[in-house]
Parts: C-alpha cells; structure tokens; sequence
C-alpha cells in the first residue's frame, strides 16, 4: 500500500515557476514509477510526466522544454519543477505511483493567473 501527499500548488502569474512535491509513505518507492497527471475542469486527466525506476523520463507534449520531473528515493519523494506556467497549465494535479498496482494522491491545485 503507497500513500501519496502532494504540496506547493497555488496562484502564479503567466510566466512564473512553481515546483510540485509528492511524498510518498510505504515500502519499495525506488521499484515505482512515479508520475505528475493534471486534469483540467471539463477535461480528461492528462498525463505531465512519469519517471521510471530506473530514472527513464516522459513528459507529455504541452510541457516538454518547460517542466522537469525528478524524484528522491532516500526521501520517498517525487519533484515537478514548472516554468515557465501558462494560464492553460491551470489545472488539479495529482501525484501517481505505478507498479504492479497504482495509487494516487488527493490532488493539489495551480492556478496560472494575472
């Protein structure tokens, strides 16, 4: 069983960075892959990035060049850096762990605004 807690979502202008945690409690994190989904109001959750156990990265097309995903296994946390935010980055974004089962946190909310 994995927990996962998500924190550092809030208000930023167009332009800005804010950078995404996600704590996990639980045993063997180093052996999940991690991810950072969003969903949008009236839209279909849409993958930001994954990284593998091994450290292999995905990002989804809209955020490629502009987020950078990374995770610490000592502290059982997984990292979204994000600049460089667009008022379409707005969105829930949700913390996953993927092995042989999948978990998800409650979410936490970033708001691109002027």
């Amino acid at each position: 069983q994995v927990q996962l807690v998500e924190s550092g979502g809030g208000l930023v202008q167009p332009g800005g960075s804010l950078r995404l945690s996600c704590a996990a409690s639980g045993s063997f994190f180093s052996f999940y892959t991690m991810g950072w989904h969003r969903q949008a109001p009236g839209n279909q959750r849409e993958l930001v990035a994954s990284i593998s156990s091994s450290g292999s990265r995905n990002y989804g097309d809209a955020v490629k060049g502009r987020f950078t995903i990374s995770r610490d296994n000592a502290k059982k946390t997984v990292y979204l850096q994000m600049n460089s935010l667009k008022p379409e980055d707005t969105a829930v974004y949700y913390c996953n762990a993927k092995r042989s089962s999948e978990y998800w946190g409650q979410g936490t909310q970033v708001t691109v605004s002027s």
